[in-house]
Parts: structure tokens; sequence; C-alpha cells
């Protein structure tokens, strides 16, 4: 079932989360959603994990069906999951955890019913936030998906083609990532979020709203799908900004470069810079105990002082937030925004993303990935931050 190098790390996630079933008085957590398998499990199954308040986990497969090892077992259903546990005298559980923001009514009935659970609780707020803090394992897949990303980002200019379109520029990026070793799917946190391997914005079709809580929108190419490029053919004095997710290794890392066709005006380079300029103040002042309302704050107060407020993460709709976690989802804790109550904790891993909107010529800004550590911040995205004239 697991590779050899992957069961201590496995381990500890399973003594962090039997922890934290502890805490709240909990029997066991049952697990369902593929993102929460792949970190228990380290692999995606039809089927369920089982991780009981203490002991070892057990794993109930439905697919596929080549999974060996001693607490693999195969089920058809979930009713079969009472009478192993009886077997192997694991009591069944009174408090049930469910990934009950995730499953819907219907499954989260059948899973009580079937397990004969007097009470349900919601398991996905423990595991979200379990997951928000990365071990060292995990930064080291985080890292190399950053170089890996930068070094497509380093190839993009590239690609360009006098007379193309958005559409075409961003194909062109896609193969070139999938070449290099992208896995493509992009995870998203939430029913209402949806992208596919991210975004290529330019011209005018950056002040396209957005449905979704991106920091910025696009008509996208058909209203099922409403974000990213348009099918604008790309002319001169057009910002060209490239958003694409760093989906190497399991974990994702988050990264936006800005491209130019020809010169952009004068307002356009000065609120790319402020942003660069917001890196550079946050990477100074992040480390464990700052509060990330102090970090959107210093990037707003930022687009205020250089009359840029109105542009700031959006212009016709503005993004609430300036960074967000990141790791097998693209959106998990913690979040930059006014609101929030996240402290930055050793481990955090997230992309800081201060953009700007410029009517007439498009998306301005970088986004970098970051990891907390013990003094500061790690940028995990490093490459030429400057705009890129095609």
């Amino acid at each position: 079932m697991f590779n050899n190098a992957i069961i201590p790390e496995l381990s500890n996630r399973w003594l962090t989360i039997q922890t934290e079933i502890n805490k709240i008085g909990a029997d066991g957590l049952l697990i369902g959603g593929n993102v929460n398998l792949f970190y228990v499990a380290d692999r995606i199954f039809s089927g369920f994990c089982y991780l009981p308040n203490k002991g070892e986990p057990l794993f109930f497969v439905k697919r596929p069906i080549h999974l060996k090892g001693n607490n693999v077992i195969y089920i058809r259903k979930p009713e079969d999951i009472p009478s192993i546990l009886s077997e192997r005298n694991i009591a069944l559980p009174k408090t049930l955890l469910l990934e009950t923001d995730e499953l819907t009514y219907n499954e989260v009935i059948r899973l009580q019913t079937a397990l004969s659970a007097k009470s349900i609780l919601n398991g996905t707020t423990i595991l979200r936030a379990i997951r928000s803090i990365k071990s060292d394992y995990e930064i080291s897949l985080l890292r190399n998906s950053g170089q890996l990303h930068a070094n497509c980002y380093r190839e993009i200019p590239n690609l360009y083609r006098t007379g193309m379109t958005d559409l075409d520029f961003s194909i062109e990026i896609e193969r070139l990532f999938r070449q290099k070793g992208s896995l493509g799917h992009f995870r998203t946190f939430g029913q209402s979020m949806e992208i596919f391997m991210g975004s290529v914005l330019a011209g005018n079709n950056a002040e396209t709203a957005s449905p979704y809580d991106f920091a910025m929108g696009g008509a996208g190419m058909h209203s099922s799908l409403p974000v990213g490029c348009n099918g604008t053919k790309l002319t001169n004095g057009m910002a060209v900004m490239v958003d694409m997710g760093g989906t190497f290794t399991g974990y994702i890392t988050d990264m936006t470069r800005i491209f130019s066709i020809g010169k952009l005006t004068e307002l356009a380079y000065k609120a790319h810079q402020v942003s660069i300029d917001i890196h550079h103040e946050i990477a100074n002042l992040a480390k464990p105990g700052i509060a990330t309302a102090d970090l959107y704050n210093l990037a707003f107060t930022k687009s205020e002082k250089y009359n840029l407020k109105e542009y700031f993460m959006g212009y016709n709709q503005q993004a609430g937030f300036v960074g967000h976690g990141v790791g097998i989802e693209i959106n998990e804790s913690p979040v930059l925004s006014p609101r929030s109550k996240d402290i930055l904790t050793l481990g955090y891993v997230f992309a800081l993303e201060p953009k700007f909107v410029i009517p007439g010529t498009g998306a301005v800004g970088i986004e970098n990935t970051f990891v907390v550590n013990a003094t500061g911040i790690e940028n995990l995205t490093k490459l030429n931050e400057e705009i890129v004239e095609l």
C-alpha cells in the first residue's frame, strides 16, 4: 500500500489527527474525499480510511483491485465496515467525524446509519487545520514544485509569436507545463471554485469580474467556465498576466508573472513596481506570530499611498484578500485578508499576490509562494519579477 519512505510521515499525520479526535471526544474519523485520502494514505482510491481515536487506520477499498497491506480491506459498500470492525475488536463509533463540508446530506446520513453513530461532527475543519501546517517532507515537495514552476516561467517568452490570441498563448504555456511534468489538475476547496491549470489574462479581459473567489477574473471561453482567457488578440501596449498553478508534486505552488506586448503605460509600470515593493516589505516583516490581517493592511496601505487603491486587486470587482494558503489544494489556510484571524505559524505555506488592474492595459503585479520558517519566510518561486517584453 505504501512506499516505505513515506510511512514515518504518514504515521506522524495519523497521530496528529488522533490527538485532535481525542480533544473533541470523538471515537473515530471516516475519510472518503480525494484530497484527505491523499493526505492520510499518499494515494487516492475509491473507498474510505477509518482512523479510530487510537490504533492504526484501516483502509476500506472498493477500487483499484491491486492494493495490498495488513490494513487494506476490500469492501463493496460502506455497510460492510461494521462487521470488519467487529472482527478486529474495534468498537463502532458513537461519535463519528465525517467530512461534512464536502459530503452530500445523503452521504452523511448513509455513513452515520451504516456505522450506527449516535452523533456526527465536522471532520473537514480539523483536517484542513492540520493540513495547513506543512512538515519538512511536504515543504520539500513544495520547494521542488516551486523550482519546476519557475523553470517553466523562464521559458514562456520563447513561446510567443506575433498574431497570437491569449488562447493560443495559453495553449503553448499549458503544453510546456505538461512537458515539464505538470499533472494538470488544479484542486480547489469548495463546490463553487473551478479553474483549468491556471489563467492567462490579456488586456481589458482582466477587468471582467469573476463569479469565483479568485484575485483576478477573465471572461473565459465559455459561460460554463467563466475565468481566464477569452480569445483576445495580443496587441501592442497590452499586459499579459500568466497565473499558472504549479501542480508537479501533488502539492501546489502559485506564481504570477507579467509579460507585455511592446511598452505599457507609466501607470502600469508604477503599479507593478508597487507590487514588487509590497512583496519585499512583507518578506522583511513576516515571521511566526505576525497576524495575516497586518500583512493585508500593509499591502492595502501601500496601494493607497501611491494612489492605486481603485486598481488594487481588481477594477470593476475587487478581491477581498491579498494572499492565501496553498498545499494539496490552492485555497488553504492562512488567508491574508483584513478580517482574518490567522496568525503566521511555522510550517504555513502561502501565496502572496498584490495585483492591480489598469483599464486599457490589463493586469500587473506578481505572485510568489512562501513558506514560514523559524525566522521569517522563504520564497519558493524565485524568478525575475520585472515585466518581460515579448
